[in-house]
């Protein structure tokens, strides 16, 4: 007999003999010392209600956030301009820790110091020309926006060129003459600047820097770590138009829209918001720029320690630009404006705040989008339309690239 053959027979005869065993076994006692005893009961794990869930959530949204800043890609991606957590990230973890001091720490649309604010920015836009308005007007008028922001009154800007070989000199008269008008609706002055020329292929055309200097005319500081619970979340018009204005432009998609670029100096309507509420009715205003409303009010529930709630029912949003974010996925709440702009008014003052932005042209449209509340810290969110609730985070990728 082989030993495959063996090792069969013993199988089948196992096999026969187990019930034969089993059997046996059920008739005869076993010793006590071989009776075996019960499995301890275990306790039941605590019930999770959807409250404790909640919080947990919540705990560790607040871990991550709290994390040191550190940029993990080994090379810079379209996402560290995006204006969401790369753009932040890049921000705090390589200029915040080479550069960091008092002035710059608040990470304010500009820095305030000796009666003076001060602000800079750079414009790289695709198309340089698009409905509305183009690269130069963008310049001059994101540059106002942002001392405006400071509650100052801007005086003076420096505009810096970067041409690329073979740009078409009419093309450049356009954007200056532009810029002009732009500088003369703002009543600010272009007082410096300067010109560089890189190799064909090395830019797109043209980008341009502004800087700017405006004066303080007010002792109120304004700033996104001043909001205080019960405060009033004031948007000053329709969301999202630039954005959506700029991806249409590009004519890479096949979606028609009657739109135009908001692109707009904000300054006299935020000297109208302020006369009209007086010192201390005003918490803070910022520009929706990179990264839109959402962005806008994460950055003032993170400096302030509160919570923003919005209300999705109340916010702005025209039914052309609803339309093409819709066919796109995108939230308008991400979608850049650059004529638009996000005030904190105390709760006393949003009547008479409201009133004072829906008097001036810009502002026709200005709705209360929201409250400040102190639970949960730091975190914004949407009161949807269906009655739900959802938490609006920081952008993470960039669904619209150089807007701006």
């Amino acid at each position: 007999m082989s030993v495959e053959e063996e090792a069969t027979g013993r199988v089948e005869t196992a096999t026969r003999e187990a019930p034969e065993r089993i059997r046996s076994t059920d008739r005869e006692p076993q010793p006590p010392d071989l009776i075996r005893a019960p499995d301890p009961v275990r306790p039941a794990d605590p019930i999770q209600t959807p409250a404790s869930r909640e919080q947990q959530v919540l705990d560790r949204i607040e871990r991550v956030r709290h994390r040191k800043a550190r940029v993990r890609e080994d090379r810079i991606t379209l996402a560290h301009g995006a204006g969401g957590k790369a753009t932040h990230t890049l921000i705090e973890a390589v200029f915040l820790e080479a550069f960091r001091n008092p002035l710059l720490e608040p990470l304010e649309d500009g820095a305030v110091v000796d009666g003076l604010a001060f602000t800079t920015d750079s414009y790289v836009v695709t198309p340089l020309f698009f409905p509305g308005g183009d690269i130069g007007d963008l310049a001059v008028n994101g540059t106002v926006n942002d001392l405006a922001m400071c509650g100052a009154r801007p005086r003076y800007l420096s505009a810096g060129f970067i041409l690329e070989e073979g740009f078409p000199v009419a093309d450049l008269r356009r954007i200056t003459a532009s810029m002009a008008a732009a500088a003369r609706a703002a009543d600010v002055w272009i007082v410096t600047g300067d010109t560089k020329v890189v190799e064909r292929g090395k830019a797109d055309g043209c980008y341009i820097t502004t800087s700017g200097v405006g004066t303080l005319d007010r002792p109120a500081r304004l700033s996104a770590a001043a909001a205080l619970p019960g405060d009033v979340v004031i948007v000053s018009g329709p969301i999202g138009e630039h954005g959506i204005t700029i991806m249409l432009a590009r004519g890479e998609l096949d979606i028609e829209a009657d739109l135009t670029s908001d692109t707009a100096p904000l300054n006299a309507l935020t000297r109208v918001l302020l006369d009209a509420c007086g010192d201390g009715g005003v918490r803070c205003l910022r520009d929706a720029t990179r990264g839109g409303v959402a962005t806008i009010v994460n950055e003032i529930a993170e400096a302030s320690k509160v919570a923003v709630v919005l209300k999705e029912d109340a916010i702005p949003v025209r039914p052309a630009v609803r339309g093409a974010c819709e066919l796109l996925g995108i939230d308008p709440l991400y979608v850049a404006c650059e004529g638009r702009m996000v005030a904190v008014v105390a709760e006393q003052s949003a009547e008479v705040a409201l009133a004072a932005l829906r008097s001036h042209p810009l502002g026709a449209d200005a709705a209360v989008i929201g409250r400040i509340g102190d639970d949960p810290p730091e975190l914004v969110l949407l009161k949807t339309s269906f009655g739900g609730t959802r938490i609006v985070d920081l952008l993470v990728g960039d669904p619209l690239p150089r807007i701006c």
